[in-house]
């Protein structure tokens, strides 16, 4: 009798074990033909700047396939030998800029996109950059930087994926600017003071720039473990070259 409940139990054990081996759970991922913002977003921002073009001035639609947008993490903590920098990249957004007949420094701007739709360590951008971003990472490095950094714990894309750069005020004369911006990212709203190249007016629009954001600044504590024994630092640094052609959005 015992014997026979032994058996039974390795039987069943062995079925279960069968079962769970043949089970894939599919990671998490974005979806690529994931709109841009939700669509009350992306109408407001449409309509805005459709208004504006019925002004007089220009409206600039810009354009993802000729611009880029970099974010770069550095990592940190007593053990930052044994991490990565990483470099995160924003393939899709939209954005707009409008230019009166006053000039450049009475315009505005706004540039949206979502953080769920980051794509990270392209190796291309990485051995662009030097020795500190040399090493190409793994598939699970690239997965497990996703979850880190913008997972439940840290930005939480999920709940915020809406990031939006709005221009309140610029000042200055071609081809140097300064512009105070305002950054709407998880739920929060900072503004800050940015420099800015603009070239190519009035037929094109190009326009550059770098600037630094501290996670902190909008209630984030950045990827931290074992006490700060490995972390990612507050501070990141945002660049981009945004491509924009005359035209109605």
């Amino acid at each position: 009798m015992y014997r026979k409940k032994i058996l039974t139990f390795l039987s069943s054990a062995a079925a279960v074990i069968t079962l769970l081996s043949c089970t894939v759970i599919s990671p998490t991922s974005p979806t690529s033909g994931a709109s841009l913002t939700p669509s009350d977003r992306q109408t407001e921002l449409k309509a805005e700047y459709s208004a504006l073009s019925t002004a007089s001035g220009t409206v600039f639609t810009l354009d993802p396939g000729q611009s880029t947008v970099r974010i770069y993490v550095f990592r940190g903590g007593r053990a930052a030998a044994a991490g990565h920098n990483h470099v995160f990249s924003a393939p899709r957004f939209i954005g707009f800029f409008y230019l009166p007949a006053t000039g450049a420094a009475n315009g505005r701007f706004d540039l949206a996109f979502r953080l769920d739709q980051l794509e990270i360590d392209n190796p291309k951008y990485r051995s662009a950059l030097g020795s500190a971003f040399s090493s190409i990472l793994s598939p699970e490095a690239i997965k497990g930087a996703r979850e880190h950094m913008l997972g439940v714990n840290n930005l939480q894309a999920d709940q915020f994926p809406f990031v939006r750069v709005h221009s309140l005020q610029i000042t200055g004369e071609s081809p140097k600017f300064v512009a105070k911006v305002q950054i709407e990212m998880h739920g929060q709203q900072h503004a800050m003071w940015i420099p800015l190249t603009v070239e190519g007016l009035p037929e094109r629009l190009a326009v550059a720039g770098t600037f630094v954001l501290r996670q902190t600044d909008f209630g984030v504590q950045p990827y931290s473990v074992l006490g700060g024994f490995l972390a990612v630092q507050d501070a990141v640094v945002i660049e981009f070259k945004l491509i924009g052609d005359r035209g109605q959005p």
